[in-house]
């Protein structure tokens, strides 16, 4: 037998190998979040990782997904005038939000988080919430993605159906049930405000019985919506 045979067929071999890892990888980090994102256009998303990673934390998840038209529209324009007022404008990240947040880091201060609504309902919807470079592109892919496939009412839909609003309770829905004692559809200015409010740390603020901050974030949240109504700066959710 040529000497030669065994190592081109061993590297034949390593070269499948390569081949099918790369595939693999094309298809889960580039071909799938394509294939959710048009098939959760339409339908209900069943769960998150975060409510997959809750659960198997020992921690009873609470999550009920209810169509834009069972959400009041109170609440909407609270989560728009507290975490993204350009929601309707942007494509997906508010470039002046990102520099201001990395001026103000070179000048010694924390890196704080300038992400949309669009960023926060990709990075939920499909991923953990760690930290890491790889994470943070994926994150961008998706928001890319989302935004060219999904109207802007079904990615509000969306994050307000995900979001974590502490204790187990994912989306507005268990929300409204868990701290109001009422459905989604019947949040008040002030418990849309108070939802609102809470979201960068829902662990550890309270909706159902405020204290001074929250209290305080969710009368800014107020003035804001006022804001966002009189600029329309919600014109692309409005029912």
């Amino acid at each position: 037998m040529d000497s030669r045979v065994a190592p081109e067929k061993a590297a034949r071999s390593r070269t499948r190998w390569v081949y099918h890892i790369v595939s693999v990888l094309l298809g889960v980090t580039v071909v799938m979040p394509i294939a959710l994102l048009l098939l959760f256009r339409f339908v209900p998303v069943p769960a998150t990782p975060q409510m997959a990673a809750t659960a198997l934390g020992g921690q009873q998840v609470h999550y009920r997904w209810v169509e834009a038209d069972a959400i009041s529209p109170l609440l909407g324009r609270a989560v728009i005038a507290s975490e993204d007022q350009k929601f309707c404008s942007h494509h997906g990240f508010d470039w002046d939000s990102i520099n201001s947040a990395l001026r103000a880091h070179d000048r010694g201060r924390p890196l704080r988080g300038a992400s949309t609504i669009s960023q926060q309902t990709a990075r939920t919807l499909m991923l953990l919430p760690t930290r890491s470079w790889i994470r943070k592109g994926m994150e961008a892919y998706i928001t890319v993605l989302m935004e060219a496939l999904w109207p802007k009412k079904r990615i509000l839909t969306a994050y307000l159906n995900l979001a974590n609003w502490g204790h187990g309770n994912f989306g507005a829905e268990a929300a409204a049930q868990a701290y109001f004692e009422t459905s989604a559809a019947k949040l008040t200015q002030a418990e849309a405000s108070r939802l609102a409010a809470i979201l960068p740390d829902p662990e550890e603020w309270r909706a159902a019985r405020p204290g001074p901050y929250v209290a305080s974030r969710s009368v800014k949240v107020v003035s804001r919506m006022a804001e966002v109504r009189r600029d329309d700066l919600d014109s692309c959710v409005r029912p």
